[in-house]
């Protein structure tokens, strides 16, 4: 009998032991107890949901066209920008013909040639400004050389034209720009000496 009763007390021991370990992970965890909505709320929730989902939607359909637009409008430049040294060489065999005038070529090349620049100018294509003084956002200093009365900085000879394409640089105007005159009257002097 005496064995029974240990087996019972163990058991029992054993069955108090697991309902406390049960008592304490309850207590240590949180419950989350969830509060029925009432159907006003319910329904507030759900309008919430649809007015933020339709201005997400609203949203991404704006930036995609947004994007499009944009994608249209440079599409073309890897073509442009192929296209630029030709038009140079043709500018370049137009202004050689223009010691003749009035012949024929000349004529016929100056309407191609406005012909493109209409063309080009459809597409977005500005030519950069390459006067007065050299900015490196727009301009690509391919030399310096002296010049009396000029500023250092100020550009003295543009050797290929800059262009831009929808406010966009494409490609930076190349120029000679004049020197620092106290550059200039250092370098004499070392030369002198």
């Amino acid at each position: 009998m005496q064995d029974n009763d240990q087996e019972t007390e163990v058991v029992e021991e054993k069955i108090q032991a697991a309902e406390e370990v049960e008592t304490e992970e309850i207590s240590e965890t949180e419950v989350e107890i969830e509060v029925p909505l009432t159907p006003e709320a319910e329904a507030l929730k759900w309008k919430e949901t649809a007015i933020r989902t339709a201005a997400d939607l609203d949203n991404y359909r704006k930036r995609m066209a947004r994007e499009r637009a944009e994608d249209l409008r440079f599409a073309r430049a890897g073509l442009i920008e192929e296209l630029l040294p030709v038009f140079d060489n043709f500018s370049m065999g137009l202004q050689m013909a223009e010691q003749e005038q009035d012949s024929m070529i000349f004529k016929g090349m100056a309407m191609v040639k406005g012909q493109l620049d209409d063309f080009l100018s459809a597409q977005g294509l500005k030519e950069v400004a390459a006067e007065g003084v050299f900015d490196p956002n727009f301009h690509e200093a391919v030399a310096e050389e002296e010049k009396e009365g000029a500023e250092a900085g100020e550009i003295l000879f543009v050797k290929r034209k800059g262009y831009m394409l929808h406010g966009r640089l494409l490609r930076a105007a190349a120029v000679i720009v004049a020197k620092d005159a106290e550059e200039v009257q250092s370098n004499t002097e070392e030369g002198v000496e």
